[in-house]
């Protein structure tokens, strides 16, 4: 893995642009994980690929994060300030998860794969349901034992296999005191930050384009330094 230049940071942008937010981080994924082929990054278990994402976005932006969120019950806007070690503290080095058993039947790690099949349902016990039915790789001989009493337990029991599956943040609001937990999507994050850093390249190729008559090409070929000092010539 390795830091992008600025002609395939925008070119990674203009190909995920037009895509659905999970085939953009499979998008980043194949950046992160560049040993593996495209269609096993699918398949990768949810903690593995975030993990790939965060070490990624450390690379190409630092370990330091700065978002915001708004408060669920005033609507006020708070900063964020998180590190990408501190969310890598419960990592598992291998890409495999074991498989989890309860009461006779036999579940995988979700993948990203699974969330794609889901992605259409509205209602989230449904979705839950069916996630759950889409990583039950085998079922009990007894035809009488029923899943869905034992959804939460099997939920629980994902977790603590693969504890990157999802990143959650107990958030409290500074203003009106409200707390509650949300979710933290680093592939949403990621993608963020390259469609914002590809934005800001191509209005930096515009001004020098128009001010030197440079290429597209020659203004990014440009080290950053060199770039701003140019800039800061244009607008003086």
């Amino acid at each position: 893995m390795s830091a992008l230049g600025n002609s395939d940071l925008i070119a990674l942008w203009e190909a995920g642009s037009p895509r659905h937010g999970l085939d953009r981080s499979l998008l980043l994924g194949a950046l992160a994980r560049p040993d593996l082929p495209t269609a096993r990054l699918a398949d990768l278990p949810l903690g593995v690929l975030n993990e790939a994402l965060i070490r990624l976005r450390s690379v190409l932006f630092g370990s330091h994060i700065e978002a915001w969120v708004k408060c669920q019950h005033c609507g006020e806007r708070l900063e964020l300030v998180l590190n990408t070690d501190a969310l890598l503290s419960e990592a598992i080095e291998s890409d495999a998860r074991p498989d989890l058993e309860i009461a006779g039947f036999r579940f995988r790690a979700p993948c990203i794969r699974d969330l794609a099949a889901i992605a259409a349902e509205r209602n989230p016990d449904s979705a839950a349901q069916r996630l759950l039915g889409l990583c039950c790789v085998a079922r009990p001989a007894d035809p009488v034992v029923e899943l869905e009493p034992l959804l939460d337990e099997v939920e629980a029991g994902l977790e603590t296999l693969d504890p990157t599956a999802e990143f959650r943040l107990d958030l409290a609001c500074e203003v009106c005191g409200h707390g509650w937990s949300a979710p933290f999507d680093i592939g949403a994050l990621l993608w963020e930050e390259v469609a914002a850093r590809a934005r800001a390249l191509l209005g930096e190729v515009h001004l020098l384009a128009r001010a030197y008559g440079w290429s597209e090409a020659e203004v990014l070929a440009l080290t950053d330094l060199r770039r701003a000092a140019y800039l800061d010539r244009v607008s003086a």
